[in-house]
């Protein structure tokens, strides 16, 4: 067990490394991120050093169980495929546009407009596709209207990062953490809504504490563009959307699993989106444009760290974790746990190992607790600093490529002051559920 956990904190002690000094390699024109890099050299030094072998690994792979992680795969790039469909026909740009249009009061109507935007979308998409599609789109906007770009930014991380619990599709932790304890979407969305604006309308009060002076300086009034629609592609991307989300709802009754119907749902999707292209001599650039932004990269990092924490389990170290975080008031100790550990080793792998610590250790009259307490604690965690969560990765390495520098520092002592409230607003309201 002593060499396993060696292993695997020296991986997550090189993971935050990377993240903070080191978060891309170049090699000539690609660039190559270093937290899947690290993540899978770590799982590649555990089968090396056999810990674990590969064909457990390929068991735990290819397991008919509710945590393999190739089904959560699937279903995260199918539904984060759809989503940035959407947006590649223009529909995200169109209601950014029109916000800021309708947004004549000043920074405060922009401030609150954007807001419920961010996260009226991210309830049926996902925080991934908002911080990809929106951040820029502040940043341009800040930068012609001169204003400072921080109130607007954190806006929307934290609606993307708060919201994004609405619904299990939100965030590939929710269907990481939901599916291994069974819980479908209709179960999820019962008992995750309530918790879900609790912590959404926290977070708007502390961000206004936060910002409220500076959104009292004048706007310089900017004319946004109107973006061009292909309203064929609209059409046939919200149909498939609705349907996907229609059939995700019932899929317990239907007895489909949800891997299942995103997939199909996106498989259609391209289709006939491929098939309109042919007869209009319109191309395929939205769908091979989609295919291209899909977080590719997530893949080798799920599956390195399920590696991890299959070695874990194991060498008996979960049950061990799972034994310190036994006793009382079980939805606070996950919710600030998660929260926590999210921030120590990022919230995908926190999910997977937390997966693990609740099935080892956890009383069945427990586990629902624990279960939504953590999923809590993986979105909310992304607001306490960048490495929470792959959502803050992606934010910064935006940022970084418009020449705003937040920095390290400045990210956390706003995440704390919006993320703590937030947090314990978020699991009162789980607890007020009565699991």
């Amino acid at each position: 067990m002593t060499l396993t956990i060696t292993i695997c904190a020296a991986t997550c002690l090189l993971l935050i490394a990377g993240v903070l000094w080191l978060p891309e390699l170049r090699i000539g024109p690609v660039r190559v991120a270093t937290y899947w890099v690290v993540a899978l050299l770590g799982a590649c030094v555990l089968l090396v050093s056999g810990t674990i072998s590969p064909r457990e690994v390929l068991a735990g792979f290819v397991a008919d169980t509710a945590v393999n992680p190739l089904k959560i795969l699937v279903l995260f790039l199918s539904m984060t495929a759809l989503s940035v469909f959407l947006d590649e026909v223009g529909i995200f740009r169109r209601l950014a546009a029109m916000t800021v249009a309708r947004s004549r009061g000043g920074q405060w109507s922009l401030f609150w407009s954007l807001y419920v935007m961010v996260s009226l979308l991210t309830v049926f998409t996902s925080n991934d596709v908002i911080i990809l599609t929106f951040t820029p789109f502040i940043c341009y906007f800040a930068r012609n209207a001169n204003i400072n770009p921080a109130p607007y930014l954190f806006a929307e991380f934290t609606a993307a990062n708060t919201w994004s619990m609405a619904l299990i599709i939100g965030n590939p932790t929710n269907i990481y953490l939901a599916t291994s304890a069974g819980v479908d979407f209709a179960q999820y969305l019962r008992v995750m809504l309530l918790p879900t604006i609790a912590g959404g309308v926290t977070a708007f009060v502390a961000l206004y504490i936060l910002f409220h002076r500076q959104l009292q300086r004048p706007l310089i009034p900017v004319r946004a563009e109107r973006e061009p629609l292909n309203r064929s592609g609209v059409i046939i991307g919200l149909s498939h959307f609705a349907a996907c989300l229609i059939l995700l709802v019932a899929s317990s009754w239907v007895g489909l699993e949800m891997w299942g119907i995103s997939l199909a749902v996106f498989v259609s999707l391209a289709a006939v989106a491929m098939l309109y292209g042919v007869l209009s001599h319109h191309g395929f650039g939205e769908i091979l444009h989609t295919l291209r932004r899909l977080p590719w990269q997530l893949v080798p990092f799920v599956l390195s760290m399920f590696t991890l924490v299959l070695a874990l389990e194991h060498s008996g170290a979960t049950a061990w974790m799972a034994s310190l975080l036994s006793g009382r008031h079980t939805i606070i100790t996950y919710g600030v746990a998660s929260t926590l550990a999210s921030n120590a080793i990022n919230n995908i792998p926190m999910s997977v190992l937390f997966s693990s610590i609740i099935a080892e250790g956890v009383a069945e009259g427990e586990m629902l607790r624990a279960v939504f307490a953590s999923i809590v604690g993986s979105n909310i965690g992304a607001l306490l600093s960048p490495i929470g969560a792959l959502a803050g990765l992606m934010w910064a390495s935006i940022l970084r490529t418009h020449d705003i520098e937040i920095g390290f520092l400045g990210f956390v002592w706003r995440g704390l002051l919006i993320g703590i409230p937030t947090l314990f607003a978020t699991l009162f309201a789980l607890i007020a559920m009565g699991l």
